[in-house]
Formats: structure tokens, C-alpha cells, sequence
């Protein structure tokens, strides 16, 4: 019985326009613009009327607090998920990135290239997130079939879902997608016993921030 999964990327947080490591330390939220999308993609799911059997939010604030507003639209309790964070930072946590890279010169730009490598001591490096958050993905359908499923997550996470999809694993060629805050992304999980398949539908849907422009 297909699921259908629907990943909302947080609104923009203090993480995205100051240079600072944002694991739970970190992590400030939404600024003002991030909460206003939030309640742009509040707005929107309410006039589309959509609903959910469950809806999920990484435990990063940035997510929480964006989770809060789609709660509103959908009438839903938010279920957290340690699973569907961002890629865990370790002992750089709430670091400036500049106070990041001298403190362990060369390791910051060995990250594009060596997916095995954390991203600090304590962190996770590409390979471990994959199967982390991937894991989580796959968790989330297994446990909703037949049902739609909303989880309101990062970045990382919704590039990982394309490789789950794809079945890419840590060392194939990485393409950021860059999907926007509070973007819309559509998946549908279908579990066929020998070949479970999934559909992309939607992808970096962010139309209800067409009044934010200019």
C-alpha cells in the first residue's frame, strides 16, 4: 500500500544567514523572514485543505518551531524524531565557522572529499548521516502505509532522500539540490515486495512565497 511522504524544509533560521555551526547549541530558530514563511506555508496548507495521518519535526528548534505552524494548518500533534535532524556537528556545535575551521584547520575542506571523514569530533560524517537519516525515511513509510505523512525537516535531509530513493550510497558523485525553506517535496513510497519503489511528485515547491520576492 503506497505512502505518500510529503518533507517540508524548516523557514530560514539564524543558521542560514550567520556563519555559525548549528547543532542544538546552536541553533537560534527562525528569524523574522523564516517565521514569516512559516506562516506563508501555514496559510497555503490550510487553503489546500490538506490533511494527515501524522505529522513528524526533526528536534533542532529551527524545525520545531517551523513544525508549530504546520501543526496549525493540519490539527495534528508533532511527533519528534531524533532522525530527521541535520547532520550532527559534534564539538562544533554553536561555533563560529571561521572558530570551526581554525580549530581543526583542513577539515572543513576534506568534507567534499572524503564522505567518511565527521564534521568534527563527536559529528557525523556523509556516510553515517545517509544511513541515519535514510533510516529514518524508511522508517517513517513502514510505519504509515496507505497513509500521508508530513515531517518538517532540513536541507540534508531532503538531499538524503534522493539518494535513498536513487539507492546512492556515500561515495556516489553528491549533487545539492538546494531545496528552499518551507519548500514543499513529494514522495511516494510504493512497497513492492521484491522492488519498493518511490515517485517523485513534487519537488521544491515554495510558490506560497511568491509575495516574499523582491
Amino acid at each position: 500500500m503506497p505512502t505518500e511522504l510529503i518533507l517540508i524544509r524548516h523557514g530560514q533560521s539564524h543558521a542560514n544567514v550567520n556563519p555559525i555551526v548549528a547543532g542544538m547549541r546552536g541553533d537560534r530558530g527562525l528569524t523574522d523572514v523564516g517565521r514569516r514563511q512559516a506562516e506563508l506555508v501555514r496559510d497555503r496548507l490550510r487553503a489546500e485543505e490538506l490533511t494527515a495521518h501524522a505529522l513528524y519535526a526533526s528536534t533542532l528548534p529551527r524545525a520545531q518551531e517551523t513544525a508549530r505552524y504546520v501543526a496549525d494548518a493540519l490539527g495534528l500533534p508533532i511527533k519528534d524524531d531524533d532522525g530527521l535532524q541535520e547532520v550532527r556537528v559534534g564539538e562544533a556545535d554553536g561555533m563560529s565557522n571561521d572558530e570551526w575551521a581554525a580549530r581543526w584547520p583542513g577539515l572543513r575542506q576534506g568534507l567534499s572529499a572524503n564522505p567518511f571523514q565527521e564534521f568534527a569530533p563527536g559529528g557525523e560524517s556523509w556516510a553515517a548521516f545517509l544511513i541515519r537519516a535514510g533510516a529514518a525515511l524508511t522508517s517513517l513509510v513502514e510505519r504509515h502505509p496507505d497513509e500521508r505523512v508530513v515531517a518538517v525537516t532540513h536541507g540534508g535531509v531532503i538531499n538524503a532522500s534522493f539518494s535513498l530513493a536513487f539507492g546512492l550510497g556515500p561515495t556516489s558523485p553528491r549533487v545539492r539540490i538546494g531545496p528552499e525553506n518551507t519548500s514543499i517535496n513529494r514522495w511516494i513510497h510504493d512497497p513492492e515486495p521484491h522492488q519498493p519503489r518511490w515517485t517523485l511528485v513534487g519537488f521544491n515547491d515554495a510558490r506560497h512565497l511568491a509575495t516574499l520576492a523582491g
